[in-house]
């Protein structure tokens, strides 16, 4: 049985990728994969899998693993699996899911957008309310803390609305917005919302009713899964849905919303992936939904603790500013070294062996409305269920080193 702790020792023999040496900080553009994952894949890749459809073996197996798909994602945030909608990645499918909504928008209709998110989450939106003459209005970040304050929205979700779409988690600075107060406000005036729960999902627990997401999309790269994304929402919702596809296409829900013939060996690794965050703490007992909440919930104190470490070891930096300071953020920050570059700095720490993004991390408006975009942005460190207190002083110490040469 589980006792609802996490053995990081445990977990870090289950990813064969940390035998390179390097502190893995860069968790948020992509997680390392578990062993199981790359099994899984390799599986499928050894066995013959032909396309969906046929009477035979090879056929039935390709259905299985998609079938298996879904209802891993359904079970990772409460979904039904046949409203979980397949794709090579989340911006695709957001792209997919804008596009056919736009068919119903009017001029003089409007959608929401947020500052605090992946770029993913507001230009398909943005791009597709050009092309209809649809109004754009937006949702600002308190510059000082890194919020995204929910009352704005009670002005900004007018009886025009037809869509806000926000983030539940900021890829940038980690800042957790009440997102489920948003989702009523829209819901109040009959739009929907199109929630990006990618950076959020590998941290938190997600209920996607419990958000108030009509559509809540997904990367699996970001939870040690493939490189694929979904976007799950009330398999209802989705038959009301049009989406451009080839003639011969299925027009079932959710095949509908799928171009293409899928991934098939990259599929067979989401389950495994869901089954590794499902078994973090050990053995458990329970359905894989019960079993993902006691993980996800030990996987949220033990990185809200080393976090909390790394978060205020770099505030009492003095050559170091951290942007914002969200209350109860997920493990990630970014910040700017005095006289360095992003990119001087993150060279600095991969030569000390540590991962590390710079840039802007597709979270462009944010990074424009807190003006370090001119400078190259800024450097972000994410942390994940294998990185240690080891790992974390040795972060904390080398950028309290760093200095202008």
């Amino acid at each position: 049985m589980g006792d609802g702790r996490l053995d990081v020792a445990r977990v870090r023999g289950l990813f064969p990728a940390l035998a390179d040496g390097f502190v893995h900080t860069d968790g948020p553009a992509g997680a390392l994969l578990p062993e199981n994952v790359a099994r899984a894949v390799a599986h499928a890749m050894r066995m013959p899998v032909s396309d969906r459809g046929g009477v035979f073996p090879a056929s039935g197996r390709a259905e299985a693993i998609v079938s298996a798909a879904r209802s891993a994602i359904a079970d990772l945030v409460g979904g039904a699996p046949a409203g979980v909608v397949l794709g090579a990645n989340m911006t695709t499918l957001t792209y997919q899911i804008a596009r056919t909504l736009a068919r119903t928008w009017r001029a003089g209709d409007e959608v929401v957008v947020s500052r605090l998110d992946h770029d993913a989450n507001i230009r398909p939106w943005i791009q597709l309310a050009e092309e209809v003459g649809v109004l754009v209005r937006w949702a600002e970040v308190d510059i000082e803390t890194g919020e995204l304050p929910s009352w704005q929205y009670d002005e900004l979700v007018t009886e025009r609305t037809r869509l806000v779409a926000v983030t539940a988690s900021s890829n940038a600075i980690g800042t957790l917005p009440d997102v489920a107060a948003i989702s009523a406000r829209a819901h109040a005036v009959g739009a929907l919302v199109y929630i990006d729960g990618v950076h959020a999902a590998p941290h938190r627990l997600l209920d996607r009713k419990a958000l108030g997401a009509d559509f809540l999309a997904l990367s699996a790269a970001k939870w040690c899964g493939p490189h694929v994304g979904a976007v799950v929402a009330d398999p209802a919702l989705l038959e009301q849905m049009w989406p451009d596809n080839v003639l011969p296409a299925s027009d079932r829900v959710p095949d509908r919303f799928e171009t293409g013939t899928p991934p098939f060996e990259l599929l067979a690794g989401v389950p495994a992936a869901v089954d590794h965050l499902a078994g973090l703490c050990g053995e458990a007992s329970g359905s894989r939904r019960d079993r993902l909440s006691a993980s996800m919930a030990a996987v949220a104190d033990y990185e809200g603790r080393l976090f909390g470490w790394l978060d205020d070891a770099l505030r009492a930096m003095r050559h170091v500013h951290v942007l914002g300071c969200p209350e109860d953020p997920t493990p990630t920050l970014s910040f700017t070294v005095a006289g360095m570059t992003p990119r001087q700095v993150t060279s600095e720490l991969s030569r000390r062996g540590i991962c590390a993004w710079d840039g802007d991390y597709h979270a462009r408006e944010l990074f424009d409305a807190l003006g370090v975009n001119e400078a190259g942005g800024a450097v972000r460190l994410g942390l994940l269920h294998y990185n240690t207190a080891d790992e974390v002083g040795y972060v904390v110490d080398t950028v309290a080193a760093l200095r202008v040469r």
